[in-house]
């Protein structure tokens, strides 16, 4: 087993770090009576758990004298919540909420301390758990490199040659034109806001900088919206929608073997690394939701147990659009994608489908969005039998279609 992300080691030889085991209420009063630390600075995040382990740990710190100071860090803008409508609402459309997004005042950019003081020889710095105690450990083929290090390398390849491409880019799965920093912003190796300071002018900055946004509308919401984090925001369809719950196909659809090679190569991306490409993650959860019908929280909880980025407000936020439940509601139809079309537009060339789907390897392009329909002879011919080495699909997409839109029609 692999640990995929972990402390850079200037942090651990320098005694900068102590780890300690139990709750956070407890723990941290404790910890601070023996550095005799009269405060304790902390960045606040918007999620309900995360609220309500900030209220516990507010709590107990007061009640042994010590004082909490929470401060901004995960987002690009400081305060979400003072984000409003004219007449004083949350946003629930991005468009709107794009547009007073980028007139928010910015907090400065800072820059790293030199050095960090080493903390005290009488106090146990601990040790690191294993993943396995954390019950996080998964195996990864091909892991991505943690630490503050890997993403500084990161954000700067991308500035030099990745983000001017970034808006033509960004949606060819199979070519390298997108950032892969969402791991490094979701665990705190980079900062959002220095991340959009340090965005050069033009196109592919400005599309890159929606992006940044798109991450803070969905902390805003789920900051006023605390009830999303497990049922539909639209009240017309909780509990009216008639989601399915067959586990066979759910389990095919998480391993990578529906039949349907630009859904299945995206699931089994996440499986070895960890991450997936947007617009992958786009038509696996269009195919999860509308064509299979099996409920969102199904394929959100899957995407937070493998992602390395799995941030709550985004992952919620992204499952509830694709899903047609949740904000900035657009008709169902407008998200009910057709895997083979999706792949003839972004994976032209099969690069990505056949990287992942190494059984596809050797079939022609003209067959590779849906290979079902080879002659049974190309399929002997090039050695990828339809239901014996790769599968048939599990639904039928045009019959899946209407019965989707059946099901929304029923509760609207």
């Amino acid at each position: 087993m692999i640990p995929v992300f972990c402390f850079d080691q200037g942090l651990l030889r320098g005694r900068h770090l102590v780890v300690r085991h139990g709750t956070p209420q407890h723990e941290l009063p404790v910890l601070a009576r023996e550095l005799d630390a009269r405060s304790v600075h902390y960045s606040a995040d918007v999620g309900p758990f995360a609220r309500r382990r900030e209220a516990s740990v507010r709590g107990a710190l007061g009640q042994a004298g010590i004082e909490p100071r929470a401060h901004p860090g995960l987002f690009v803008v400081e305060d979400l919540a003072s984000i409003t409508t004219a007449a004083g609402r949350p946003y629930t459309v991005f468009t709107p909420f794009y547009r007073t997004w980028l007139t928010e005042p910015r907090r400065p950019v800072l820059a790293a301390p030199r050095s960090l003081p080493a903390v005290g020889a009488g106090v146990d710095a601990g040790r690191v758990p294993r993943l396995s105690e954390l019950g996080l450990e998964q195996e990864l083929a091909e892991p991505l490199i943690g630490g503050e290090r890997a993403g500084r390398a990161s954000l700067k390849a991308f500035l030099a040659d990745g983000v001017a491409g970034y808006e033509r880019g960004r949606d060819a799965i199979g070519h390298p034109g997108v950032s892969r920093l969402s791991p490094y912003l979701h665990f705190g190796c980079l900062s959002p806001r220095e991340l959009e300071h340090r965005l050069p002018p033009g196109d592919g900055a400005d599309a890159f900088r929606r992006q940044l946004c798109w991450r803070d509308f969905y902390a805003h919401v789920l900051r006023h919206y605390p009830a999303n984090a497990s049922r539909e925001h639209q009240p017309r369809y909780r509990g009216t929608i008639r989601w399915s719950h067959a586990r066979r196909r759910f389990d095919a659809w998480c391993e990578g073997r529906t039949g349907f090679p630009l859904v299945d190569a995206g699931m089994r991306q996440l499986r070895r690394e960890g991450w997936m490409h947007n617009r992958a993650r786009l038509v696996v959860g269009s195919f999860l939701t509308k064509d299979l019908g099996i409920d969102w929280r199904w394929g959100e909880r899957w995407f937070m147990r493998l992602l390395l980025d799995g941030d709550e407000a985004s992952n919620n936020g992204n499952w509830q659009w694709i899903a047609s439940v949740g904000v900035d509601p657009q008709p169902a139809f407008r998200r009910i994608y057709n895997p083979a079309r999706q792949q003839a537009s972004f994976d032209p060339d099969g690069r990505y489908v056949r990287r992942f789907l190494p059984e596809l390897q050797s079939v022609p392009d003209a067959h590779l969005a849906e290979p079902w329909k080879m002659p049974r002879e190309v399929q002997e011919q090039v050695g990828c039998v339809i239901g014996r080495d790769y599968p048939a699909p599990i639904v039928d997409h045009p019959l899946a279609r209407r019965e989707a839109l059946a099901r929304y029609r029923a509760v609207t």
